[in-house]
C-alpha cells in the first residue's frame, strides 16, 4: 500500500472511531480491526493494541472534556470511582496473562444480549432528568461498579463504555447524556492505566500513534456535538445500535 494512502486510512479510521466512541461508545470495534488491516502484518499484537490505546486514550479524554462543559456530573461518586478504576485496569492489564481471556466473549455476548433487551423493553430508560443527589450506599456501588469495570477494560476491553453507561443509567436513574458524561471520565481513567503499562515497555509506535490520535480527537469533538444536540433519544438508539454491533461482533468471533 503506498505510504500515502496509509496515513489518508489511518486518518480516516482515527475519525470515524473517534466521533462513533465519543457519540455512542465502542470507537475501538472500528479501530482495532481497522488497525489489524492496516499496519504491517509483521507488527506485534501489543504494539496494535498499544497504538490504539494512545489513540483511543486522546479522543476519549477530549470528548470528555466537551461533555463536562455543558453536562453536570456527579463528581462526589466519579472521583473515587475513577481513582479505583485506574488501579484495577492497571492491575487487569498485568493479569492477562494469569486469567482465562477465552471465556471472556461468551459472557460478554450474554451480557451484552441481556443490556440491549432491556433497554428496548424498557422504552423510557435514560430519558428522564434525575435531580436527587447520590445516597451514601449509591456512591459506594458506585465505586464497586467502577472498580469492576476497571479490571475488565484493562483485562479485556471491548464494551466498556457501553457497561458504564447501563450502569448509570440502570442503577442511578440518569439519563444517557449524563451516563454518557460519567462513563467517559471513568473510561478517560482506564484508558490512561493502560498506557502506563504499554508506553514503558515500548509497545507505542509514535508515527503511527500520533497521527491516528489526533484523528481520533477531532471525532470526539464532533461526535460529542452530535451526542449533546441530539439529546437524550439520539443516544438510546445509539446505545442500542451499539449493542447489535457489539453482539455481531463477538457472535462472530465465536462462531469463527
Amino acid at each position: 500500500m503506498p505510504v500515502d494512502s496509509f496515513f489518508y486510512l489511518l486518518l480516516l479510521t482515527g475519525f470515524c472511531a473517534g466521533l462513533m466512541d465519543a457519540a455512542v461508545g465502542g470507537g475501538g470495534l472500528l479501530q482495532i480491526p481497522g488497525l489489524f488491516n492496516l499496519l504491517p502484518t509483521s507488527t506485534p499484537v501489543a504494539s496494535v493494541m498499544g497504538v490504539n490505546k494512545f489513540a483511543s486514550c486522546c479522543g476519549t479524554v477530549t470528548a470528555t472534556g466537551q461533555y463536562l462543559r455543558r453536562i453536570p456530573v456527579p463528581w462526589k461518586m466519579l472521583l473515587p470511582a475513577a481513582v479505583l478504576a485506574f488501579a484495577a485496569s492497571y492491575l487487569g492489564a498485568k493479569a492477562v496473562v494469569f486469567f482465562p481471556v477465552q471465556y471472556m466473549k461468551p459472557a460478554m455476548l450474554v451480557i451484552m444480549i441481556a443490556m440491549c433487551v432491556y433497554t428496548f423493553i424498557k422504552k423510557d430508560l435514560g430519558q428522564t432528568v434525575r435531580t436527587e443527589k447520590l445516597t451514601r450506599r449509591e456512591t459506594l456501588w458506585g465505586l464497586f461498579f467502577g472498580a469492576l469495570i476497571g479490571f475488565y477494560d484493562g483485562i479485556f476491553g471491548p464494551g466498556t463504555g457501553s457497561l458504564l453507561a447501563f450502569v448509570f443509567v440502570r442503577f442511578y436513574g440518569y439519563d444517557f447524556l449524563t451516563a454518557n458524561a460519567s462513563g467517559k471520565v471513568i473510561n478517560s481513567t482506564t484508558n490512561l492505566a493502560a498506557l502506563t503499562f504499554f508506553i514503558p515497555q515500548g509497545h507505542v509506535v509514535w508515527t503511527w500513534a500520533i497521527p491516528l490520535a489526533l484523528a481520533n480527537l477531532c471525532g470526539g469533538v464532533v461526535g460529542a456535538k452530535l451526542a449533546i444536540r441530539g439529546g437524550t433519544q439520539f443516544l438510546r438508539y445509539g446505545f442500542m445500535v451499539l449493542l447489535c454491533l457489539t453482539i455481531g461482533k463477538f457472535a462472530w468471533d465465536l462462531i469463527r
